[in-house]
């Protein structure tokens, strides 16, 4: 089965972009970025990739999730049009080469996609879509930036208190000052 990865920039205090969907605080130079290219080239919209050579496989993830806001953010028709992308909105709509724009349930799309042969799916954002597939993450990789936001986007949306374990497999400091942390699931027995 498919798993569900929410890999995700957060700031110390826990959010993932600035009140307005800002994210340009965000560290995109130093050491971490190797990090990024080697393991996680999927994540870097296909046009950056191309004009850096770096090759996107696929091995990772061939499907990301992204909500209206998330993928408005970008302002590209097609920010990863080497992976399926399918933004949630109940009310715009949007062109693009391998997009699809749904008014879907969220957890039903997911639940069906972790039933399809694949690699991962990716969960870009934002924090109201995360919040919305919580109980669907199997992994999460955060990479906690070195900085305060103050106020923005959280990394999930506040939700009716349920707490859900996870555990950490594996941490990666840097010298930017840049950690990635991944954490995966403890089993639903």
């Amino acid at each position: 089965m498919r798993e569900l990865v929410y890999y995700a920039a957060v700031s110390l205090d826990g959010f993932i972009a600035g009140p307005g969907g800002e994210f340009d605080a965000f560290l995109i130079e130093g050491d971490h970025m190797d990090g990024i290219n080697e393991r996680f080239a999927d994540t870097i919209p296909t046009d950056f990739a191309e004009s850096l050579g770096i090759s996107q496989t696929q091995m990772m993830f061939d499907t990301v999730l992204m909500g209206w806001n998330t993928y408005q953010v970008g302002g590209m028709a097609s920010p990863y049009r080497h992976l399926r992308q399918i933004v949630f909105s109940r009310s715009q709509t949007a062109e693009g080469e391998s997009l699809e724009v749904t008014a879907e349930d969220p957890v039903s799309v997911v639940q069906r996609l972790k039933e399809e042969q694949g690699a991962s799916i990716w969960l870009c954002g934002g924090g109201a879509l995360a919040a919305t597939l919580g109980d669907e993450i199997d992994r999460l990789v955060l990479k906690r930036q070195p900085l305060l936001f103050g106020d923005g986007i959280p990394l999930f949306e506040r939700t009716p208190y349920a707490p859900k374990v996870f555990d950490e497999v594996a941490t990666t400091v840097f010298d930017s000052g840049v950690v990635f942390s991944e954490y995966t699931r403890q089993s639903r027995a």
